[in-house]
């Protein structure tokens, strides 16, 4: 899969995210094209992002770009920051941009 975003390192670091911990890409709903963040999405497309719905928390739309695992919402968000392949850290102020990403409501 391709990831897009701002300056892009080989484990999806980007220029506005670029700590040894920001390793994680998201399949954004709106578009289903994967990007290194938000920002990026913002960057890069013409539409609004829109979070993905509850209902979809089963479906592959995180990536480590560590191992290059994808997971599920659901899995990611139960993975107490790190890739439940091959362990590596992922950065736990992530959790302050989960609304735009991933919708916390029911429904």
């Amino acid at each position: 899969m391709k990831v897009r975003g701002v300056s892009l390192d080989e484990e999806t670091r980007c220029a506005h995210y670029h700590t040894s911990v920001d390793i994680v890409a998201m399949k954004f709903y709106c578009c289903g094209r994967w990007y290194s963040c938000h920002t990026c999405h913002e960057e890069s497309e013409s539409h609004p992002i829109e979070p993905w719905p509850s209902s979809l928390f089963s479906e592959e739309a995180v990536l480590c770009g560590k191992c290059r695992h994808t997971m599920s919402v659901s899995a990611y968000l139960h993975a107490d920051h790190r890739c439940p392949n091959c362990h590596a850290a992922f950065n736990p102020g992530c959790q302050r941009h989960a609304s735009i990403y991933f919708s916390m409501s029911q429904g």
